[in-house]
């Protein structure tokens, strides 16, 4: 059973990669041209449709529940994940029900077409760099003043086989000081079917994935101060979501 996982996890990565990578170059020039005139709208609707032809080719079919009950996402809100696999991000607009922008590592920017997202529209971090931290989470604040929301991952880099690290203050404080609500996500178990680590060791298979939105948290009334116990708060609710499901 081992031997035939190493032999089939790398044929579907390639398979997932290619796929992935033929739909982004066939959408590229409507991507280039929503990114250059604005038209933000437009180019969350090509990445939905870029994730969930590839998603579904590659016989992948993340199922979404709600906390309560499904909803419309407010606008503008900062919607904090936790961050399992590069799956996290292409499955975001399977419940991101407008237009957003995404925190991402500042290496994304050397990947040739990808890279423009990041010129237009997304934020790349530097975190090596407080200058460069700061100034995405600036650029972030922006980005929510002109009511589009922001994604990130608190985590700040992808978890050891699904295992939630420690978040950073970075998300709650940008929530606390534009007054935005935050929506809770739990990636629960994306990295079975794409785990980071190693092209042949490491998981890779279609599936089901499971997303799991929490209510939304509202920040109206917070300050500084509160920081903690807002990171806190999303903590325990994404780790008490991976337990329970972990431990079914």
């Amino acid at each position: 059973m081992k031997i035939l996982k190493l032999i089939l996890a790398p044929i579907w990565k390639l398979w997932l990669a290619l796929w992935f990578a033929i739909i982004f170059l066939i959408l590229f020039p409507l991507f280039y041209w929503a990114l250059r005139t604005k038209k933000f709208a437009l180019v969350y609707v090509l990445k939905r449709l870029w994730g969930k032809a590839g998603a579904y080719i590659s016989f992948l079919f993340p199922v979404v529940r709600y906390q309560t009950k499904k909803y419309k996402l407010p606008q503008p809100c900062v919607i904090v994940a936790n961050h399992t696999s590069y799956l996290d991000i292409l499955f975001s607009p399977f419940y991101i029900d407008h237009t957003a922008v995404y925190m991402g590592k500042y290496e994304l920017l050397k990947i040739p077409l990808f890279k423009y997202f990041f010129v237009y529209l997304d934020i790349p971090v530097n975190r090596k760099s407080v200058t460069a931290a700061h100034k995405a989470f600036t650029d972030c604040g922006k980005k929510l003043d002109e009511g589009l929301s922001v994604v990130i991952f608190p985590e700040g880099t992808i978890g050891d086989s699904g295992k939630l690290r420690p978040f950073k203050n970075g998300a709650f404080k940008l929530a606390i000081e534009k007054q935005v609500p935050i929506v809770p996500v739990v990636n629960l178990n994306n990295w079975w079917f794409l785990q980071n680590g190693g092209f042949f060791k490491s998981n890779g298979r279609p599936g089901i994935p499971d997303i799991f939105v929490g209510d939304v948290i509202e920040t109206k009334g917070l300050t500084l101060e509160n920081i903690n116990e807002l990171k806190e708060k999303v903590f325990n609710f994404t780790q008490q979501h991976l337990k329970n499901y972990h431990d079914k």
